[in-house]
C-alpha cells in the first residue's frame, strides 16, 4: 500500500506541463475531453483523475465525484477516432484520511490520424500546460503533419498542363522508362494531376514557374564574409542568389553553386604531413540540402529554404518543424516523408542516391574528416536548421591565391614530422590566424601561458615558427610561419 500512497503522492507534487495534468474527480467528464485530445494530438501526456489543481488529494469520494467509470469511457464515447488511453485506478489515502482511488489515463500521441470531439469536431492540441483550441487552419496543418492530409496531393487552382517544363518532364519519363507513355497519362497515374488541374507536387516538380503558384518554393543561397551576418553600411553578403523553377534542377543548381562557394582545406596528418581537404564532405552538405527541399513544409508561406555559407559553418535552413514522428532525438534512425512524391522524384533523378542511409552517414562522414557532429534544432519550432561546422581552428587554410601567384610552392615542405599535439594547435592558430601569440595558444589549448610561451619558443629556434617582435617583453610580440621554410621548388 505504500507504494500506492507514495505514487499519488508524487502525482500531487508534480507541475502540469506539456505531458501532465490533473482534474479533480468533480469535473464534468465531457471537460476532460480536452486534454484526452490534446495529448493525442501531440506527443501524448498522463492526466490524473482525483487530484485537486493545488496538488490535495481528493479521490472520486469526495462530494460531487463523478464516477470513475465515466472518465474510463471517454476516449470510446467523445473522441473520434478513438485515441490509445491505458487507464489505471491506482490506491490512495485521499485528504480526509480515508482509502480511495484516483485515475491516471495514459494517452499515446496519434501519428496518422487528428482525433477530435465526437460531438462537435472540436480540435485540440497540447501546448505547455494549456490545451489549446485549434482554428480550421491549424487543424489543417496537423493534418498534413499526421500524414493524414497531404498538401502535395492537393490540387493547385490555377496550374494545369499548359505550366509544365517538358524538359523537365521528359527527363522524369525517361527515369522511370516510360519516354513512350503520353505526359497527362504518366502525370495522372503518379498522382501529379487531378481534374485537369496540377496537385501541388506536380507544380513544383514540373512547371517552369512553382513560385508563380507557391512564392516561397525557392532556395536561397548567401556566401558571408565572416563569422556573422551584418546589416546596413556593415552589410557582408558577398553572394546572394535565389533558385525557383522545377525542383530537380533547383537541386542541381544551387548544389553547383554551393560547391563552388566553399574552399579546400589543409590538414596536418599523423604522419606530421599536410593533405588537402573539401571544407564539407560533399555528402553531408548535399543530403542536407535534398533533406531541405524534400521534407520541408510547402503549405507554409512567405519562407524559403536558406543555405548561409560562413566563414566557420554552413547552415541550412527548412520551413517547418520535423513531421510526425521524427524527432531530434531519434532523426538519424527514423525515416519520415512529409512529401512522399516529391521524396520518389528526387530519387528518380538521383539526387537522392543513398535513401536508406541518409542523416546516419552526414555524421560518418564529418567524423571521417575530423569534423563536428552535424547539429540539428527546431528554431522556434517552425523551422529545421542543420550547422555543419568546419573546424576552422584545427584546420590550416589552402590559400588559392597564395598558390595562383606562386604555383611551385611546395606545400610537403613546411615542417610538421614529430610534432607534439600543441605544437599542430600552434601551427594551426598560425595558419588559420596569421599569426599565433602565448595568450591565444594558451586559451585555445587550456595550456599555462608559460607552457605556451616555451612552446612557441621551441619552434622558434627549430626554424618552424619566426618570432616577430621589438623586444622580448614586447606585448605585441607573436610568431608566424617562418617564410624560408616554405620556399619554391625551384630553387
Amino acid at each position: 500500500m505504500d507504494s500506492k500512497i507514495d505514487e499519488a503522492a508524487v502525482f500531487s507534487r508534480m507541475d502540469e506541463s506539456q505531458y501532465f495534468d490533473r482534474k479533480s474527480a468533480r469535473i464534468k467528464p465531457e471537460d476532460v475531453t480536452r486534454h484526452i485530445i490534446a495529448f493525442a494530438n501531440a506527443s501524448g501526456g498522463q492526466l490524473v483523475i482525483g487530484i485537486e489543481d493545488k496538488g490535495a488529494v481528493t479521490g472520486f469520494k469526495r462530494e460531487n465525484a463523478k464516477p470513475v467509470e465515466s472518465f474510463e469511457q471517454i476516449p470510446i464515447t467523445q473522441c473520434a477516432p478513438s485515441p490509445r488511453v491505458a487507464a489505471r485506478r491506482i490506491p490512495c489515502v485521499n485528504a480526509k484520511g480515508q482509502d480511495d482511488v484516483i485515475l491516471v489515463l495514459d494517452v499515446s500521441p496519434s501519428s496518422n490520424h487528428v482525433i477530435a470531439r465526437r460531438s462537435n469536431g472540436d480540435v485540440y492540441l497540447r501546448e505547455g500546460d494549456n490545451s489549446v483550441l485549434l482554428d480550421r487552419e491549424q487543424v489543417l496543418a496537423l493534418e498534413y503533419d499526421k500524414g493524414q492530409r497531404w498538401f502535395e496531393d492537393e490540387p493547385e487552382t490555377w496550374a494545369n498542363p499548359d505550366d509544365l517544363d517538358h524538359d523537365v518532364l521528359d527527363r522524369y519519363k525517361r527515369s522511370i522508362g516510360a519516354a513512350d507513355i503520353p505526359d497527362e497519362r504518366v502525370l495522372r497515374s503518379r498522382g501529379f494531376l487531378m481534374d485537369g488541374k496540377l496537385t501541388n507536387a506536380g507544380v513544383l516538380l514540373f512547371t517552369e514557374n512553382p513560385a508563380a503558384f507557391l512564392p516561397s518554393a525557392r532556395v536561397r543561397v548567401l556566401k558571408i564574409d565572416g563569422t556573422q551576418l551584418h546589416t546596413g553600411r556593415n552589410l557582408n553578403i558577398v553572394k546572394d542568389e535565389e533558385f525557383d523553377g522545377p525542383l530537380p534542377e533547383v537541386v542541381e543548381q544551387s548544389s553547383r553553386l554551393i560547391g563552388s562557394l566553399l574552399r579546400e582545406f589543409q590538414v596536418l596528418g599523423e604522419d606530421g604531413r599536410f593533405r588537402t581537404v573539401s571544407e564539407y564532405p560533399r555528402f553531408a552538405w548535399f543530403e542536407g540540402l535534398v533533406n531541405a527541399v524534400a521534407h520541408r513544409d510547402y503549405s507554409i508561406r512567405g519562407e524559403y529554404t536558406r543555405v548561409m555559407i560562413f566563414d566557420d559553418r554552413l547552415e541550412i535552413t527548412s520551413p517547418g518543424a520535423l513531421p510526425n514522428r521524427v524527432t531530434l532525438e531519434n532523426m538519424r534512425t527514423t525515416r519520415y516523408a512529409r512529401n512522399p512524391k516529391i521524396c520518389h522524384v528526387l530519387t528518380a533523378f538521383e539526387l537522392v542516391r543513398e535513401l536508406n542511409e541518409g542523416v546516419h552517414r552526414m555524421y560518418e562522414e564529418m567524423e571521417e574528416l575530423g569534423l563536428p557532429d552535424p547539429e540539428y534544432s527546431e528554431p522556434n519550432d517552425v523551422n529545421v536548421k542543420l550547422v555543419l561546422r568546419n573546424n576552422i581552428r584545427q584546420r590550416v587554410p589552402y590559400l588559392n591565391k597564395q598558390q595562383d601567384e606562386n604555383p611551385a610552392i611546395s606545400q610537403t615542405e613546411i615542417p610538421g614530422e614529430g610534432l607534439t599535439e600543441l605544437e599542430r594547435r600552434a601551427l594551426a592558430i598560425a595558419a588559420s590566424d596569421g599569426k599565433v601569440t602565448t595568450r591565444a595558444l594558451a586559451a585555445e589549448s587550456g595550456v599555462s601561458a608559460r607552457t605556451a610561451s616555451k612552446t612557441l619558443k621551441k619552434m622558434a629556434g627549430e626554424g618552424i615558427l619566426e618570432w616577430h617582435g621589438s623586444r622580448p617583453r614586447d606585448p605585441r610580440q607573436y610568431y608566424a610561419y617562418f617564410e624560408r621554410r616554405v620556399r619554391s621548388t625551384s630553387e
